[in-house]
C-alpha cells in the first residue's frame, strides 16, 4: 500500500490520498483519492500503470475491490460500516452540513479571539478557517449523517 500511495502522488493533477482504517469489526479499508480535476482522474485512472497496480493489489486482498466515484460533499455520507446506498439529495446534504458548520461559525471566532489578544487580525481569521475546516473534517462531519440518517437515507 505504501507503494501504491507513493506512485499515486507522483501523478499529475493530484492532490492527496488518505487510507482509512477498518471500523471495528471490518477488515474493510478504504482508500480515498483526491485529484483536481475530473479530466485529471480520468487520466489517472484509465492508465496502464494504474491497472497495473490494481491488479497487483488484487494479490494481497481478499476480495475485489469496490470502486466508487464521488465528487463535492458526497464522500461524508457514505457509512463506512452500513451497506453502500443511494446518496442524498445535495439539498439534504448541503442541509446537514450546515447544521455542522454553522454552529462552528458563530463558536469559534467567540473562542479564539479572547485567547489570542493583541494578533493580528489576518492571523486570527487563518486560524479561526483553519479550525472551521479542519472540525467537519474529522469531528462534526463523520457524526452529521448517522445522527439524520433516517432522514437522509429514508428507512430501510
Amino acid at each position: 500500500m505504501q507503494e501504491f500511495m507513493g506512485f499515486v502522488l507522483k501523478q499529475p493533477g493530484h492532490l492527496c490520498i488518505n487510507v482509512i482504517r477498518p471500523a471495528q469489526g471490518s477488515r474493510d479499508s478504504t482508500v480515498t483519492d483526491h485529484s483536481a480535476s475530473e479530466e485529471d482522474r480520468r487520466r489517472f485512472t484509465s492508465s496502464v500503470e494504474y491497472h497495473d497496480w490494481m491488479r497487483r493489489l488484487l494479490d494481497v486482498s481478499e476480495t475485489d475491490p469496490e470502486i466508487q466515484e464521488m465528487g463535492g460533499l458526497a464522500f461524508w455520507f457514505t457509512l463506512p460500516d452500513k451497506p453502500l446506498r443511494h446518496l442524498p439529495s445535495n439539498l439534504k446534504m448541503s442541509a446537514v452540513t450546515l447544521q455542522g458548520v454553522y454552529p462552528l461559525r458563530m463558536l469559534l471566532p467567540a473562542l479564539v479571539t479572547p485567547l489570542t489578544p493583541g494578533w493580528p487580525l489576518w492571523l486570527q481569521g487563518l486560524i479561526i478557517a483553519a479550525l472551521i475546516v479542519a472540525s467537519p473534517t474529522w469531528a462534526v462531519m463523520p457524526a452529521l449523517p448517522r445522527l439524520f440518517e433516517k432522514w437522509l437515507f429514508g428507512s430501510r
